[in-house]
């Protein structure tokens, strides 16, 4: 069982540490403040354990099995890319002016906008739903109930991550006398705005 559980927590390492559009969006969250950056974790979590319980509920499996589902969510999730990076870029434009300790938004706007982008982000992702099927499955232990098992580890895999995703806030936290720079913030900007804009269009292309 503790093998198990460290093999699980040792994938679960593997697969934030690969960069996607989560940890981009993350990231530029984060360059407004803390909070925004760290609410962005919580909305990307709730994603994760959303699409693990949907997955031991083995919904996702119908996804997978439909070619017209899988490509609605993709087309929907391509928009949802383009539509962040579009944001983005038009942010950094603008952003020429001083930022309050809130970043661009008020308080209380900055923190639902943040949350919402953060979970809109993953649940608009159909990769994230098949990964989630294929994946967790492979750490219930043999003659474990599948069910409840499923469910704990997406639990688990949430809660990891949000720790996980929680140092890149706290680092470019730490940054912030280079980050908050007009010049240095905008450029942060328009790249994480174009690396969405690509990775929409590359899901919105794949066959």
């Amino acid at each position: 069982m503790l093998s198990t559980l460290l093999a699980f927590l040792g994938a679960c390492t593997l697969i934030a540490a690969s960069p996607g559009p989560s940890t981009v969006l993350i990231i530029k969250r984060s360059l407004h403040s803390r909070r925004s950056g760290f609410l962005t974790v919580l909305g990307n979590e709730t994603g994760v354990f959303v699409w693990g319980v949907v997955a031991a509920f083995g919904l996702t499996a119908l996804l997978a099995a439909s070619e017209l589902a899988y490509d609605v969510m993709r087309i929907v999730g391509a928009a949802v890319l383009v539509g962040f990076g579009v944001q983005t870029l038009w942010q950094a434009r603008r952003s020429k002016g001083t930022v309050n300790s809130e970043g661009w938004e008020g308080a209380g706007k900055s923190d639902w906008v943040s949350y919402r982008g953060g979970l809109l982000l993953n649940l608009a992702n159909p990769k994230a739903a098949i990964f989630a099927m294929s994946f967790l499955p492979q750490f219930v232990p043999e003659g474990a109930p599948h069910l409840p098992t499923m469910v704990g580890l997406a639990a688990l895999w949430a809660v990891y991550e949000v720790g996980y995703y929680g140092l890149y806030v706290w680092f470019v936290g730490r940054m912030k006398a280079v980050l908050s720079r007009t010049g240095v913030r905008r450029r942060l900007e328009q790249v994480s705005g174009g690396v969405l804009l690509l990775l929409g269009a590359r899901l919105a292309l794949e066959s």
